[in-house]
């Protein structure tokens, strides 16, 4: 067997790195203030029109422009051509866009169908109603879009607010998810028979943080886009329920705003809808659930890392071939966890010492806004691949939804055992 080298075209032509790449400009632009906001649509009960005024319209179409400038840049040194991509770049764009004016509505913000949902829903229906236009497909760069938009989230991850409630939100998130995590493996692969990388995700979602850690872990063990697509469809799914139910059955049982909050950032998947069913308990109940996820988010690395080197080692080997080598398991690790763990230590430890936490909330403001687009581009693309029948063809039966059901079933019972134990009865008041 040929000694594998390091490839250092790579660093320019892989699509990890360039994640990493428009992930450090971004928020490095956003520091020095050249970004300095990535406008939202604004909130709506009958006319959408009113989501936008001809000020945040120009803002929206100068973001639009300047992306696309730097993704085809990166396109470009990947051996992708430009001018195709370009112009499908802005029609997902605008897709994006769109699922984020469908998303304010006060209703639907209320029950929490947020951005991504309709982003996925518009990208399938395009799919599956009139087809992926060809000129289109040139802009479908899933994986490039929530790799950026994850390597902006560690910058969010500060270990000075992981800190805010010490040992016991450390307890919570790092000893329920890997638990959960292995035993919803096992469950979908030795008793429910589901396909070793299908389970990895689904027992990944329900642990750690639904969408972003299957995502990581897709890449880390190289799953099946259908996939990857069952799996967010179900977490998009039960994030919904979850938003809507938990502060009901929380405040119907009695739970301090203390447990309530650490049960809700321990088991609900979107950090968005951690917010949202947080604010329904309280100020403080919200406030511990952010930081419960946040912490549970700082995992994503770490068990890619495990991941990569257990698929290497284990899970792929051919028993009959050499060892693997530390290349091999570097080739495998997606490269992009070294940009989400780079901003996240540059935020902590360098930026907010520098400039204080008030500056830095308002530059991680601009990073959130930012992920928010990509992260919409990204579901759109995630619909416009998928079909019904190839999907149809790549699910194994009920099993993959019983191991879903599973899995957030342990993970409601065992967070909620943790959260009553460490933030009712241990925590000091």
């Amino acid at each position: 067997m040929a000694k594998r080298e390091i490839e250092w075209s790579s660093l320019w032509k892989n699509e990890d790195w360039w994640a990493n790449w428009l992930g450090f400009i971004l928020f490095a632009l956003a520091y020095l203030g050249i970004i300095f906001e990535a406008p939202r649509p604004s909130r709506w009960l009958f006319n959408p029109m009113i989501s936008m005024n001809s000020e945040k319209a120009l803002q929206v179409l100068i973001l639009m422009m300047g992306l696309m400038v730097l993704f085809s840049a990166g396109i470009f040194f990947m051996g992708g051509e430009i001018r195709r991509y370009a112009s499908a770049f802005l029609s997902v764009f605008i897709l994006g866009y769109i699922a984020q004016i469908i998303a304010g509505q006060r209703t639907f913000k209320t029950y929490g169908f947020e951005y991504v949902f309709w982003a996925l829903l518009l990208g399938i229906l395009i799919r599956n109603i009139g087809g992926l236009p060809e000129w289109l497909s040139h802009g479908v760069k899933t994986e490039l879009y929530i790799k950026t938009g994850l390597v902006l989230l560690g910058a969010e991850i500060l270990f000075n607010v992981l800190l805010n409630l010490g040992i016991y939100g450390l307890l919570l998130a790092w000893g329920v998810t890997p638990l959960v995590l292995y035993i919803s493996y096992t469950f979908g692969t030795k008793r429910l028979k589901v396909e070793k990388s299908l389970a990895l995700l689904i027992a990944s979602a329900t642990s750690v943080c639904g969408v972003s850690a299957a995502i990581a872990m897709a890449a880390a063990s190289r799953a099946k886009k259908e996939h990857l697509t069952l799996t967010i469809s179900m977490s998009l799914i039960f994030t919904v329920l979850m938003l809507v139910g938990m502060p009901i059955v929380i405040k119907a049982a009695g739970l301090s705003e203390l447990v309530g909050g650490a049960w809700i950032g321990g088991t609900i998947d979107s950090s968005g809808a951690v917010v949202a069913a947080g604010e329904l308990l309280g100020e403080e109940a919200m406030e511990v659930a952010v930081v419960i996820k946040m912490i549970q988010n700082m995992m994503i690395g770490i068990l890619a890392f495990i991941v990569a080197v257990v698929w290497v080692l284990r899970v792929e080997r051919d028993p009959e071939a050499p060892k693997p080598s530390i290349l091999d398991i570097w080739y495998r690790f997606p490269k992009f966890i070294i940009g989400f763990i780079t901003l996240s230590l540059v935020s902590s430890f360098i930026i907010s010492p520098m400039i204080g936490e008030s500056a830095l909330s308002n530059i991680l403001e601009v990073s959130k806004g930012l992920r928010t687009y990509f992260f919409g581009m990204a579901f759109v693309c995630i619909g416009l691949e998928t079909g019904f029948k190839e999907l149809g063809e790549n699910i194994e039966g009920r099993n993959p939804v019983k191991l879903y059901l599973f899995g957030q079933a342990l993970n409601l019972i065992l967070t909620l055992i943790f959260a009553y134990f460490l933030f009712g009865l241990l925590l000091p008041t």
